[in-house]
């Protein structure tokens, strides 16, 4: 046992290495995906399902089109184990698809998929999004106490590896809008002659106007040297 979880941990450490030195949120998500599959026991498929301010639910990251089959009928039916992991902040184990009454309408169609066992495990909760890492397995039974073991783990390294990828996701993102606006007024300045505050005035009031954000009016600005109110 000593050793099992010595080599256990050396994996996830790894898992975790590997993960941090992706670059973007997505790719992070899509090394998730793949790395769950080779990590944890039982684990043939694998996806990761978010939800957005509570209320948009999106398939982000898939090792292949099954899983995406899966949420698909979730979605349509309104019920299922990931929604359920989302939603409930729980791990929801389904031993063997065929004969679970929890979801029945979501059942009755996913027999028809090449699925026989799930495990589902949230992934984080971040303000109003939620994510869940979604485990598919072709035969019942598929996955043990082992796997439930594991996969805690590995979602829990996973969800700080998420974490700070997002988290240079926002830095980049900012750091790109302050470019842009910066752009944007040194435009208006030259054609009006104005100075930085004076443009940025202008920005915000025709933003304002538009019912638009300001990123992406500076964009159009920096882009076509035009704002919307001088089209």
């Amino acid at each position: 046992m000593a050793n099992h979880d010595n080599d256990l941990a050396v994996r996830l450490s790894e898992v975790a290495r590997a993960l941090q030195q992706r670059g973007t949120a997505q790719d992070t998500l899509d090394g998730i995906v793949r790395a769950a599959v080779e990590t944890i026991p039982g684990a043939r498929h694998a996806g990761v399902m978010t939800v957005v301010g509570k209320r948009e639910v999106r398939t982000v990251s898939v090792t292949d089109d099954l899983p995406r089959q899966v949420d698909q009928v979730q979605f349509e039916t309104g019920q299922g184990p990931c929604l359920t992991a989302l939603y409930l902040d729980r791990t929801i184990s389904v031993p063997d698809l065929a004969a679970d009454t929890r979801w029945p309408r979501f059942t009755s169609r996913a027999r028809s998929l090449d699925v026989g066992s799930m495990l589902s495990f949230q992934l984080f909760v971040e303000g109003d999004d939620l994510g869940a890492l979604n485990l598919y397995a072709p035969e019942p039974r598929s996955f043990d106490e082992d796997s439930l073991h594991v996969g805690l783990l590995f979602a829990s390294h996973s969800a700080v590896a998420l974490a700070e990828a997002q988290q240079r996701d926002r830095l980049t993102q900012a750091a790109h809008t302050r470019d842009l606006i910066g752009q944007a007024k040194g435009i208006l300045m030259e054609r009006y002659t104005i100075n930085a505050d004076q443009a940025f005035s202008v920005l915000v009031r025709v933003s304002q106007q538009n019912n638009r954000k300001l990123r992406d009016l500076a964009e159009e600005l920096a882009t076509t040297g035009k704002l919307p109110a001088e089209a």
